[in-house]
């Protein structure tokens, strides 16, 4: 039987996109990506949010029980790391991080558009195959 991968959209925006988007403060862009993910019924995540909370609930928790606790960790103090991951967003459903292909391919499609306008900079359509995507370094 053949693995049955699921996936997620990404998008990289322009630094005032990102902080409206972040912040829910309505402008032209942002209102579109929010009513094109909620048509979806879709939220787009700050990737550097979604990080900081992962460390946060670790430190809240026991850290031994967050195998990419050191790795996040390590990413969101790294100002060079936080400038890129500030502008990036994973689109959720709920608290889906990834989910099925037609409903990636539909999102998609329809952010299209804003990435041909120059509106989001980079829009990326992953899977979940660990062949396709860069891992974390293992711990020593």
């Amino acid at each position: 039987m053949k693995e049955q991968w699921l996936y997620q959209i990404r998008i990289r925006v322009k630094g005032e996109v990102a902080k409206d988007l972040r912040n829910r403060t309505p402008s032209e862009i942002a209102d579109k990506i929010l009513a094109i993910s909620l048509k979806h019924e879709m939220t787009p995540v700050c990737t550097y949010d979604a990080f900081c909370d992962y460390c946060r609930e670790a430190e809240e928790n026991d850290i031994k029980q967050y195998p990419l606790y050191d790795w996040t960790k390590a990413t969101i103090e790294n100002l060079e790391k936080k400038a890129k991951h500030i502008k990036s967003f994973a689109f959720y459903r709920d608290s889906d991080q990834v989910y099925e292909k037609s409903l990636a391919l539909a999102l998609h499609k329809d952010l299209v558009p804003l990435r041909e306008n120059g509106n989001i900079e980079e829009l990326s359509f992953i899977d979940s195959n660990p062949k396709n995507n860069p891992q974390p370094p293992k711990k020593n």
